[in-house]
């Protein structure tokens, strides 16, 4: 029988979420990176006061532990995570406001460690997923795979020809989606406006945009990239691969606020190619960095 989370740790985990963020559209971003069913968020009215949006969201996965325990865990450790409350300072009455709430996730800290048992089966989870991931490198097909694409993208980059670059790209992606079971779309056009791809991750559907040019990508392709992501539902985000990396301007700008993308560079794709990383596993990392810290850049050398 499965062991439900204590009631007390519920009303702590809605007291942290009320008092970690002042803004609701920030609050909404960090749920959406963290929970694997965005399509909950869409119960929620979103102009209503912020407790009472928190009240809803945290009772409706309390009621329904059988199906979103891991999701309540997900959120309780996420908001433990968080030590750096700087945003709220810089408010008016900023101070108490920060400290309100580095008491109540500390108070949500306390009773999340009796839960113990339960954090370890995730773990355990974890662990039988990365141990799966590692047998299926042992896999004839699944390492010809990704010999075969580390040779492609290797021949793509002594290419002069740009514009049949950034095509191969998207075949390859797509193919690297596939291999990990991704559920990828190929480009399509809606309404004059081009889409590199989409795919299915965790039960969030998320939308890809690559470039391979010579400078990092800058705030233009960003915002780009968000207006297509608007124009979507609610749900929707987005996963923008640059082979050559992101200014440090445009990361800024998109790590505040609604948070509605993850960025990954050349260094990232070549350590799933080359088997250094699942690409699950970095998609996992990335998410949850944004989620914890509100930046959505994280380079994979931080986390191997």
């Amino acid at each position: 029988m499965q062991k439900n989370i204590a009631p007390a740790a519920i009303n702590a985990l809605k007291e942290a979420l009320t008092n970690i963020y002042w803004y609701r559209k920030e609050l909404r971003s960090f749920i959406a990176n963290t929970i694997s069913d965005p399509s909950i968020l869409s119960r929620i009215n979103w102009d209503d006061l912020k407790r009472n949006i928190v009240t809803l969201l945290v009772d409706y996965l309390a009621h329904h532990q059988d199906i979103y325990q891991n999701d309540l865990l997900k959120l309780m450790s996420e908001v433990c995570r968080i030590k750096d409350f700087s945003h709220l300072s810089r408010l008016e009455d900023g101070p108490k406001k920060a400290q309100k709430a580095k008491e109540s996730v500390e108070a949500l800290r306390k009773l999340l460690s009796i839960h113990e048992d339960i954090l370890d089966e995730q773990k355990k989870i974890e662990a039988r997923r990365k141990v799966a991931y590692e047998n299926s490198l042992k896999n004839e097909g699944i390492r010809h795979n990704l010999e075969d694409i580390h040779k492609k993208i290797s021949t793509l980059v002594c290419s002069k020809d740009h514009q049949n670059r950034g095509y191969q790209l998207e075949k390859i992606i797509l193919e690297l989606f596939n291999l990990f079971d991704l559920d990828p779309k190929a480009s399509f056009r809606i309404a004059g406006e081009q889409i590199d791809g989409a795919f299915t991750f965790e039960n969030c559907d998320y939308l890809f945009e690559g470039k391979w040019q010579t400078t990092p990508v800058g705030i233009e392709d960003l915002d780009a990239f968000a207006g297509k992501l608007s124009r979507k539902l609610k749900t929707t985000l987005g996963l923008f691969l640059s082979i050559n990396g992101f200014s440090e301007d445009a990361v800024k700008a998109h790590s505040t606020g609604s948070r509605v993308m993850i960025l990954m560079d050349g260094a990232d794709l070549m350590a799933v190619i080359e088997g250094r990383i699942d690409l699950i596993e970095l998609l996992l990392r990335k998410r949850r960095h944004a989620s914890q810290t509100g930046s959505i850049y994280m380079r994979v050398n931080e986390i191997l």
